[in-house]
């Protein structure tokens, strides 16, 4: 039986260090509801109302910014520690959205947007690593799943907020959670692997006793945590001697490796190409031209909430109905709302009467992103997480997070313009036909790894 009392301080660092993660998710959630005011005639822009291009430009800079943090991160992480990499990602945070406010041409806002994905990228690529190395077997799920749930919320306050205040106001008040995050995650140790792995043995002992709430003098150690604590000991000799010999192509080029690389570099694509998350950039925009009948940031919120429900939905689940499974749920479900949302669409253009379905739009979107929320928009990064051996795991995780930012790129800059040469219908028709092959990847090669250590993992692969 497993003592919740060990568990709460893991519970409550996976809360404090993603409380930057709601501000990045305030940011990709911001252009949707800004982009309708600055496309528009009352666009508060010098340059005046936003084109199509510009729209793309600066959603896609987010990518950029996030393909430059995760390089730089996944490097400093490993060399100065997951916690003071992850207080330096406030930084360019706080630099985006105070940029915002000041912007007078779409210029700037890409800059804002490059700060905000340096952020991200760091967020994205060092949260999951922390929380795997500090997380027992029986909670790695679930705090690897706060990840996506506070992103959603994020989300969801850049919604709610942009309902009552300007898109200025909103950058000023969500720029307010970098200090929150600097007061409240500045107290926690650093993980107990890392300070290991740098033969900091003193600190890492008492890192653990810390993230297992254990308050006994040495001499009353658990046996439990002695036997953890000498684990991690053998662990960070073994990495210690790997790292003199420095990495080599051996490392990577064996079958445990390369099938862990193309498991990792298969989901995020296929997250990626599902266009659950290009399209939220763009909901208001798409509500608009869907022609729903409901005004489009009051069905952006809508979204928002059922986005967020799937999330919390997926730490529910996760520790029960596995990771593997989840997936597959939800990769299937996200084809559904793809192929309702697109005869939808399709049925508009051929002009047939669909006056009396109006309500299709938001009920397929919002299916759509709460089936994906419930597992293929936030388990990629803790299977990847999970599945990466130690020694490459920033490796790994640097590499399947640049598949992400490039593809994101390319998907945040063109799908207005693959929506306009497409229509909505094609570009969603090809959207969940990725879902569909995307299913049978996962039956392939993708392994369970619910409630399995990462050793059992690794030789399972």
């Amino acid at each position: 039986m497993v003592d919740s009392s060990e568990s709460k301080y893991q519970y409550l660092a996976g809360i404090c260090v993603n409380i930057i993660t709601i501000s990045y998710g305030g940011f990709c959630g911001w252009p949707s509801a800004s982009f309708l005011q600055l496309q528009s005639d009352e666009s508060p822009l010098e340059t005046g109302p936003m084109s199509n291009s510009d729209t793309g430009w600066v959603g896609s800079m987010v990518c950029v910014g996030g393909a430059l943090g995760t390089m730089f991160c996944s490097w400093f992480a490993d060399r100065y520690g997951r916690k003071k990499c992850l207080l330096m990602v406030a930084l360019p945070s706080l630099a985006g959205w105070l940029i915002i406010p000041f912007a007078t041409t779409p210029t700037h806002l890409c800059i804002a947007r490059v700060f905000g994905g340096f952020a991200g990228g760091g967020i994205f690529t060092v949260v999951p690593i922390y929380t795997t190395e500090l997380a027992q077997d029986h909670v790695r799920g679930i705090l690897g799943t706060m990840l996506i749930l506070t992103f959603n919320f994020g989300i969801l306050c850049a919604f709610v907020l942009a309902y009552f205040f300007t898109y200025r106001e909103v950058a000023w008040i969500l720029s307010s959670l970098s200090f929150v995050f600097l007061l409240c995650f500045s107290f926690l140790p650093e993980t107990p692997q890392h300070l290991i792995n740098n033969n900091k043995i003193k600190k890492a002992e008492k890192s653990l006793k810390y993230y297992r709430n254990i308050r006994a003098l040495s001499h009353e150690l658990p046996e439990d945590f002695k036997f953890e604590l000498d684990k991690l000991k053998g662990e960070g000799k073994q990495d210690a001697e790997d790292e003199s010999n420095s990495l080599a192509w051996k490392d990577i080029n064996n079958p445990t490796t390369r099938k862990a690389f193309m498991i990792g570099i298969g989901i995020i694509t296929l997250m990626q190409f599902s266009g659950c998350f290009a399209m939220l950039n763009y909901s208001g925009n798409i509500f608009r031209e869907s022609g729903s009948s409901l005004s489009p940031i009051v069905s952006t919120i809508i979204v928002g909430v059922i986005q967020l429900l799937g999330s919390y939905t997926s730490t529910l689940l996760v520790e029960r109905a596995g990771r593997k499974a989840l997936l597959l749920i939800s990769t299937a479900g996200v084809a559904l709302g793809h192929i309702i949302f697109g005869t939808y669409t399709y049925l508009k253009v051929l002009e047939y009467e669909v006056s009396g379905f109006s309500w299709i739009p938001v009920f397929s979107f919002s299916f759509t992103i709460f089936i994906a929320s419930v597992g293929l928009m936030g388990l990629p990064y803790l299977v990847i997480a999970e599945i990466m051996p130690l020694k490459l795991r920033s490796l790994g995780s640097m590499t399947c997070m640049m598949t992400m930012w490039i593809t994101g790129v390319f998907l945040l800059k063109y799908l207005p313009l693959m929506a306009e040469l497409m229509g909505m219908h094609g570009m969603v028709f090809g959207f969940g036909g990725i879902c569909i092959a995307g299913c049978i990847f996962l039956i392939i090669y993708v392994p369970e790894t619910k409630g399995k250590s990462i050793d059992e993992i690794l030789q399972n692969l």
